[in-house]
């Protein structure tokens, strides 16, 4: 199976059982594939430690089920810094965006649960999981 890449809010999801977490368990192998920006691990690390989750149990919570995590390096940075014009109107984040870049660099489907992400066309795949 191919690397898929997931969005903070999508691991958030998983993390809370929240509806759309379901579609890892069901498909085979799906989480086993992830991999996610420290960018958007750090998101989803911090949310967690901002409701006051321990920050060692934090991290452990966040980076237990993802198998990879991808530096954020200059070319996802040139491509998430051009994404500003289009992405601005929807309110996407650096975070976002960062996630977005790494998607496109890998040529890797994307998870999120961000609902506006469906209006969003840059050659990559987008898979809203509610």
């Amino acid at each position: 199976m191919n690397k898929i890449v997931l969005d903070a809010s999508a691991l958030l999801a998983i993390l809370h059982e929240e509806p759309g977490a379901e579609i890892f368990a069901q498909q085979f192998g799906l989480l086993e594939n992830a991999t996610m920006s420290a960018v958007n691990v750090a998101e989803a690390y911090g949310k967690l430690v901002g409701i006051g989750i321990g920050s060692e149990d934090a991290w452990g919570a966040v980076t237990a089920p993802i198998p990879e995590i991808a530096d954020f390096d200059a070319e996802q940075a040139k491509i998430a810094g051009s994404m500003v014009p289009q992405t601005r109107s929807l309110g996407l984040s650096l975070g976002d965006r960062a996630c977005l870049a790494l998607g496109i660099v890998l040529k890797a489907p994307i998870y999120t649960a961000d609902q506006t992400w469906k209006k969003l066309r840059l050659g990559v795949t987008i898979r809203v999981i509610r």
